[in-house]
């Protein structure tokens, strides 16, 4: 029997190092690509904000339409759907005939209620997931997940030890897509709730999409060679060049931490191995343990007591809150940076550590405000 697979987009928005996608076109005779905006990123909280902003959005757009134009080069064709996927993929399985679907693995709970949900849904359809999300495989490292350490470092030098990362998956050379006419182009931000002058003054930091993640991977590596002086400028707060910038990248998948590892041995062997290679591929490491942590404990890390169940009054004064918010604290250190977040969805690393302090051990105020 034939297989006609769909590759279903999520947070991994790359066609480089992609395991579902390298999979799917190795044992599928055709296949479907798809991309489902869920209106629920975007749901207001009860603080008064949206789970994620107009930047986001103009971020999550220009990531998705980079990777509809690198898919069409190969011969594919990204269907870009405004519906939920738990509406959306049903309709494709039954339209094109879908035998499988190939996607990332997820571990946090609203992703992984939207993927339960859509098996639900199509209990005959065969189920292809993979994990991509971290350095090291999850199962490489040396522990359980339910027995990972509550330090990092007590994570780190065992897992550094005894755990490889694994080679990255090549782009396919070629792909062999179902044909269709669904050519939508991404859906108007009017949708989500956003006016024209929000959407025309969003300016993400930097662009969004694979190309230009894995251009700014080889500008900070080997056309600048900033890397060699990254553990001494890291700490900086304002341009583009004290730091990588790969977070944003990393967050929707547009590069694998993989990706960047690979290239920083890469640049050891033929540039400079110094304490600042080690500080990128260690800052990987770091953010392996707080996923690998996050699975661990699941929701309570989201929780005010958090997984320790600590018990600490608040004082949670609102025009405290909206102050911090609006970077206007009266602070220029905190206000600053606050302010260069809300205009650019960026803040630096020393940046975030200032702010989260200033915010829950001065001015007293549930950490869980600041984190949404």
């Amino acid at each position: 029997m034939a297989k006609r697979g769909l590759v279903w987009f999520k947070n991994d928005l790359r066609l480089h190092d992609n395991e579902a996608l390298a999979s799917a076109q190795k044992e599928c005779d055709d296949l479907l690509f798809c991309y489902c905006i869920e209106k629920s990123q975007f749901d207001e909280l009860y603080q008064g904000f949206r789970r994620a902003d107009v930047i986001r959005f103009k971020f999550l757009r220009q990531s998705v339409l980079d990777l509809k134009q690198n898919l069409d080069k190969l011969g594919g064709h990204l269907i870009i759907v405004e519906q939920s996927a738990l509406d959306t993929l049903p309709r494709l399985v039954k339209e094109y005939g879908i035998t499988d679907i190939y996607a990332e693995e997820e571990y946090a709970d609203y992703e992984m209620k939207l993927t339960a949900g859509v098996m639900k849904a199509l209990p005959e359809t065969e189920f292809h997931f993979f994990w991509g999300k971290t350095l090291y495989h999850k199962d490489d490292i040396p522990f359980e997940i339910a027995k990972i350490p509550l330090t990092s470092k007590a994570y780190r030098i065992p897992a550094g030890r005894e755990a490889e990362p694994r080679k990255t998956f090549s782009i396919p050379p070629a792909l062999n897509s179902v044909e269709n006419k669904e050519n939508k182009e991404f859906p108007s931000y009017k949708l989500y709730g956003f006016n024209k002058k929000e959407y025309d003054n969003a300016k993400p930091y930097v662009n969004g999409g694979e190309t230009y993640a894995l251009a700014r991977l080889d500008y900070y590596t080997f056309k600048s060679e900033l890397l060699t002086g990254y553990r001494w400028s890291r700490n900086k707060s304002d341009g583009m060049d004290y730091s990588s910038k790969f977070s944003p990248y990393l967050a929707l998948g547009c590069i694998s931490a993989r990706e960047i590892y690979e290239k920083v041995k890469d640049y050891e062997s033929k540039v400079k191995k110094n304490q600042s290679t080690w500080w990128l591929i260690f800052e990987l490491v770091w953010r392996d343990y707080f996923t690998f942590k996050a699975m661990r404990f699941g929701n309570l890390i989201f929780q005010t007591r958090g997984y320790k169940n600590k018990n600490i009054v608040w004082e949670n004064d609102p025009q405290k809150f909206k102050r911090w918010c609006s970077g206007t604290t009266g602070i220029p250190f905190i206000d600053a940076h606050m302010r260069q977040l809300n205009e650019t969805g960026y803040m630096s690393n020393r940046g975030r550590v200032n702010c989260a302090s200033y915010f829950v051990h001065d001015l007293k105020i549930d950490w869980t405000w600041g984190a949404a």
